[in-house]
């Protein structure tokens, strides 16, 4: 095995720095459980899409289906970032940020990772098999994006834009698990968090500029160059107006309104701060959009009150 260095957007303090023993430390890595962000980012939708669809019969969130979210979205999204790391390890050997990753490095072999995906999918099975007949099929479906999201950098210029409907997929997973059913509210939450996540991962995209410009890899970031602020600001507005569309749609209360324009507040915010030299810039900006999901879900859960 080769010697580890902190990657680059991974916290130097990390937990699994900290009190993971160390032989666990390499297969936390590939899940990249060291940086949970991603967990939020790929949890939030569904946590949404259950508020949504509780607040529209005025009830609040299922505790149960909150937990059984976050666990299913940290199984399968270390399931998918070890799954894009088998297929990304030659690109990722060539890219500073990813070099050090555990199969790049030699830390896991490939054999080991697609072990590691078979039990994260395992366990995720179990979970899904509990939430009903609509929201199984819709969690199988999510399978054909998984799988596909690691060539797209490769074919087109958007693959943020494949991300989007990626992460997403749970608003209406979420949905669906509490109404059987998918109604347009949860087709324009999907749709504003399509968006959310194409502003949010070009701007985490601009990290990579020069490597992936070296490597062949494509991303929005790339593709748009001087006008990503502009792009991300556009993104970000049609996020919020697409979800402020799903919670009039869904009938939610007046106490969802000041929520949600705390959201569109707190995108517009990061927009305007965007510079694309400046790649430390880009990674705190891309980690705040763990608070404008969870203000957008307090907004679709608030929104099940009546005044």
């Amino acid at each position: 095995m080769s010697s580890w260095t902190p990657l680059p957007d991974a916290a130097p303090a990390n937990w699994v720095d900290r009190r993971a023993p160390v032989w666990a430390r390499p297969w936390l890595r590939l899940g990249r459980f060291d940086r949970p962000t991603g967990i939020w980012l790929l949890m939030l939708p569904g946590w949404q899409g259950i508020a949504l669809a509780a607040a529209e019969d005025g009830q609040p969130p299922s505790l149960r289906l909150l937990i059984l979210f976050l666990i299913g979205a940290a199984l399968m999204r270390a399931a998918g970032c070890a799954y894009n790391d088998i297929v990304d390890r030659d690109v990722d050997a060539k890219v500073a940020r990813t070099a050090d990753r555990p199969i790049p490095s030699g830390q896991i072999s490939v054999r080991q990772a697609w072990m590691f995906v078979a039990a994260c999918c395992a366990v995720s099975l179990l979970i899904l098999i509990s939430l009903g007949g609509l929201a199984i099929w819709l969690g199988v479906a999510s399978l054909v994006l998984v799988a596909a999201y690691p060539f797209m950098k490769r074919i087109t210029w958007w693959p943020q834009a494949w991300l989007g409907l990626t992460f997403n997929w749970g608003a209406l997973l979420g949905y669906a698990a509490v109404t059987g059913t998918i109604e347009a509210p949860a087709i324009l939450l999907y749709v504003g968090g399509i968006f959310w996540t194409l502003g949010y991962d070009t701007i985490y995209a601009l990290q990579d500029l020069e490597n992936d410009a070296l490597a062949g890899v494509k991303s929005s970031a790339l593709r748009l160059g001087g006008n990503v602020p502009r792009a991300v600001l556009i993104f970000y507005a049609l996020a919020v107006l697409f979800a402020v569309l799903a919670g009039v749609l869904g009938g939610l209360g007046l106490l969802f309104v000041p929520l949600a324009a705390l959201y569109g507040t707190h995108l517009w915010r990061q927009a305007t701060q965007v510079k694309v030299d400046q790649p430390a810039l880009a990674l705190a900006l891309f980690r705040l959009n763990t608070w404008a999901g969870v203000i957008l879900f307090a907004g679709l859960a608030v929104g099940a009150v009546r005044l």
